[in-house]
């Protein structure tokens, strides 16, 4: 389900004339019982609205006075979410004749053409309060209280997101908490100027308009309509009259809710680029993510909470809690977990997560990095029956083929990265059991975006992300690179071939290494130019370059001094991991 709750305006909208029909309570009672938290957002002042609507405590929260006032029917209290305007205001209307005048907690209400009357007393009195309209009723309120603002602390209350919320309304104050809301709907009597912004055109008036967007959401068809203003930019697309999905050039987009996306390429290929790229996206525009992070990738990535470092494994449970704030997306580091047990630790860590966002709504993606090394290919089944279980699941690997294919068949589209694309995405189709996709090459920096059951992939120009990452900095220290992108201790004649799979095996041989063979390496240069060609750090390759001219006759100084370098810039473990991607120990 992608909606977790609807928030509905009063009049006009659940209401015609001020009443509710039976009917339309019904809807709303089998909404709450599928798990749908309610939500009232209404201009009307409480004690009002309790008046003529004896059915609110079917709503799990009201917001009343247009975003100013927050009442709990369950528990009966109601609480101010801002400062009422003085009193100054509402005596200097009354002297003026102006009538209906009503006075709520926050809230001071009145008609057209009193807004004249209300518009002079503020500016002469010296206030900061804004003027709201809504059908002819003129509502004064302290500056940024809105149902926009009045929603977002309903769902904060609940835990809930606004990327969970479908909406509801008819007016012009409705603009704002239809926008905030992840969909908005409009019911047939809305003014055109709603229609012409909303997400969802209702067919029915009011009452009617409710009960039939309660019949999609039951239904699950409102979870297919597209809302194309909530989609993630991926990039751009070249024009292909050859395409057969339909597809054309511009801008690619992602949908934020049901995506199966595998990135897919050789390591230093930019995988790590694209997904920082869209992760940013997808964090700035409201959607909570859990990272999955088995090598310490995403340790440093601002304004997520990370949990685990090399000396501690996060519980499950303390992920679960985390995640129920919806604002604060979490990085779950497992590099402190053997690689043995990490498949054991996500096989419980995966249908909680189905769990928590079955209940709450939340996290809408799920992220998986290295994903070979929690869902291998030995694994025969995943407890998901599709990526919208978890909102939407994205997984990055080196290695398709080493992934689960009960894992893979929850892809709907592959984006592979580098020089071989075609490769890539057969290695895929082939893991899963697909026909491979015809791809073309790709242009420096460009992608290959395969929807998966179609007989052609794209290629698409990713859109650059603001966000600078330390790429692999603990992979490069405790992972394991490629065989190609590994350091090879062979002596001068050749006679050995010891592989550091990583900065913390390259230390260690080193230090186990004859003096002949180290100077051998140091002399040419070679750990300078593995660590700027293989581990993209320019710094440390130079840093690196210079103690190698240093240290050309001196061995043990040299060792020292190199390892001391990369301690300074990476993080080495107490115990390295003994994966292999390529499933070989030479």
């Amino acid at each position: 389900m992608r909606y977790h709750a609807l928030a509905c305006d009063y009049d006009g909208t659940l209401a015609r004339n001020g009443r509710v029909e039976p009917e339309t309570v019904e809807a709303l009672e089998r909404l709450s019982r599928a798990g749908v938290k309610l939500l009232m957002v209404t201009g009307r002042e409480l004690e009002d609205l309790l008046e003529v609507f004896p059915d609110a405590g079917v709503f799990d929260l009201v917001v009343a006075e247009n975003g100013g006032l927050l009442y709990d029917p369950a528990q009966r209290h109601a609480e101010p979410l801002a400062a009422a305007p003085p009193p100054e205001l509402a005596e200097r209307l009354r002297a003026e004749g102006v009538s209906p005048l009503g006075v709520g907690r926050v809230l001071v209400a009145t008609r057209t053409p009193y807004d004249v009357q209300v518009l002079a007393a503020i500016r002469d009195l010296g206030l900061e309060l804004q003027v709201i309209y809504n059908k002819g009723a003129v509502m004064v309120l302290p500056p940024g209280v809105n149902k926009a603002s009045g929603l977002a602390a309903a769902a904060e209350r609940l835990e809930l997101s606004p990327r969970s919320v479908v909406a509801v309304g008819d007016a012009e104050n409705d603009h704002a908490f239809l926008t905030a809301a992840e969909c908005g709907a409009a019911v047939a009597n809305a003014l055109p100027s709603l229609k012409d912004t909303c997400d969802v055109r209702l067919a029915g008036e009011a009452g009617a308009g409710v009960r039939e967007l309660a019949g999609l959401m039951l239904s699950g068809e409102l979870d297919a309509v597209e809302v194309p203003r909530r989609h993630i930019l991926l990039g751009d697309a070249d024009g292909d009259s050859d395409a057969d999905d339909g597809d054309s050039g511009g801008e690619v987009r992602l949908p934020p809710y049901g995506v199966g996306m595998m990135v897919a390429g050789p390591s230093g290929s930019g995988k790590s680029t694209v997904t920082t790229a869209l992760l940013e996206r997808l964090v700035g525009a409201g959607y909570q993510c859990v990272i999955v992070d088995p090598e310490g990738d995403y340790a440093d990535y601002p304004g997520v909470i990370v949990l685990g470092d090399p000396e501690r494994v996060p519980a499950v449970e303390e992920v679960l809690h985390a995640l129920r704030l919806p604002d604060h997306s979490v990085v779950v580091n497992l590099i402190g977990l053997r690689l043995r047990d990490r498949p054991a630790y996500f096989a419980e860590l995966l249908p909680r997560l189905a769990s928590l966002r079955a209940g709450l709504g939340h996290p809408h993606w799920v992220v998986v990095d290295e994903v070979h090394h929690v869902m291998p290919a030995e694994l025969r089944h995943v407890p998901l029956h599709a990526a919208g279980d978890v909102g939407s699941l994205l997984m990055i690997t080196v290695h398709p083929d080493a992934v689960s294919p009960a894992a893979l068949r929850l892809m709907t589209s592959v984006l592979a990265v580098g020089r071989d694309p075609a490769a890539t995405l057969a290695a895929f189709a082939t893991a899963a059991g697909y026909d491979p996709p015809r791809a073309g090459s790709p242009r420096d920096g460009d992608l290959a975006l395969w929807r998966v059951g179609t007989e052609r992939a794209r290629r698409v120009t990713p859109a650059p992300g603001e966000v600078e990452r330390t790429r692999h900095r603990r992979k490069y220290a405790a992972g394991t690179m490629s065989k190609d992108k590994s350091f090879y201790f062979t002596g001068p004649e050749g006679r050995l071939r010891l592989r550091a799979r990583n900065l913390h095996t390259f230390v260690e041989l080193a230090e186990g290494v004859d003096d002949e063979t180290w100077l051998h390496h140091l002399r040419r240069g070679d750990y300078s130019t593995w660590i700027r060609e293989s581990l993209g750090d320019a710094d440390l390759a130079d840093e690196v370059a210079e103690a190698e001219r240093d240290c050309r006759e001196e061995p043990e100084s040299g060792r020292r001094r190199i390892a001391g370098l990369i301690a300074d810039r990476y993080t080495l473990p107490a115990e390295p991991t003994d994966y292999d991607p390529d499933h070989d120990d030479t």
